[in-house]
């Protein structure tokens, strides 16, 4: 058993601190922290194995402790294939030349949840009470404070957290009057957890999980793009798209990236600001 406990202790540290892994010549893929490290590396683990057999090397799925983090290590070149939000890979695309690939079927949403016997019906509820995000360079948290600065309720307190669980176990329990997560995550929690929570206000469609190649694998993106297309036709992969209610992968439409560079300001903003 404790052998056990310090072979996913060592997985775990190998996801949040990618490093270690690239330092021995593997094929890396970082996915944004949208939910916790464990979660990630389950939901991942199919697209790991069929890319190490594509590809012919080693493949590790790793993330990081919070969206700003992560976007600091994408643009320092920390990982072969990201897997972000549609702000940063707009950010990315730019700014660190990685490679747009494809995204999700899916339509991403973000959405602002409560308690359901909240009082909270309405933005102005909200006036002088905490709400929750993942991290100021979230894209649910950006919508979040968009939302409340488009209905006149500006400079709320907004509490970061790891991962969309821990946003609905805190709203559960008193720690803030509503949270912003995405509609997916709010869709994957347990049932007995998502029957205790309601939506107040939901985003239109927001360029959702985008795949981009890094560009020094350029020499082989039509061969790594073509064993993600493939991987969709696979009974594991339909199994995952499936499960995560991600309806498959499809090509970005014209300009849907181009549609972030607001959002992917304020990301870079963010992060000089906190380098100063």
């Amino acid at each position: 058993m404790r052998s056990i406990i310090r072979l996913f202790g060592l997985v775990l540290f190998l996801a949040l601190f990618p490093g270690v892994a690239s330092a021995q010549g593997t094929f890396v893929i970082g996915v944004a922290p949208h939910t916790s490290a464990r979660v990630i590396l389950e939901m991942y683990q199919p697209l790991r194995l069929y890319l190490g057999k594509s590809l012919n090397m080693p493949v590790e799925v790793v993330t990081a402790p919070d969206f700003d983090e992560f976007a600091r290590r994408a643009l320092a070149q920390k990982y072969d294939l990201a897997i972000t939000t549609g702000h940063q890979a707009r950010l990315l695309q730019v700014d660190a030349g990685y490679l747009p690939q494809l995204t999700y079927k899916a339509d991403f949403k973000a959405v602002t949840i409560v308690p359901r016997n909240s009082d909270v019906t309405k933005p102005a509820d909200l006036k002088g009470r905490k709400v929750l995000g993942l991290s100021a360079a979230s894209l649910v948290t950006l919508w979040g404070e968009h939302w409340l600065a488009e209905n006149h309720v500006a400079s709320l307190p907004v509490k970061f957290v790891s991962a969309s669980d821990s946003v609905a176990q805190l709203l559960l329990t008193g720690e803030a009057a509503a949270g912003f997560t995405s509609l997916a995550n709010f869709q994957k929690l347990r049932p007995e957890v998502q029957g205790q929570l309601r939506i107040i206000a939901q985003s239109a469609p927001l360029a959702g999980r985008v795949y981009l190649l890094n560009q020094r694998w350029s020499a082989r993106e039509k061969a790594i793009n073509a064993a993600l297309w493939t991987f969709a036709e696979t009974a594991e992969g339909k199994r995952y798209f499936d499960t995560n209610k991600l309806g498959g992968y499809r090509k970005l439409h014209h300009g849907e990236l181009e549609g972030m560079d607001h959002y992917a300001a304020e990301v870079k903003r963010l992060l000089k600001k906190e380098e100063r």
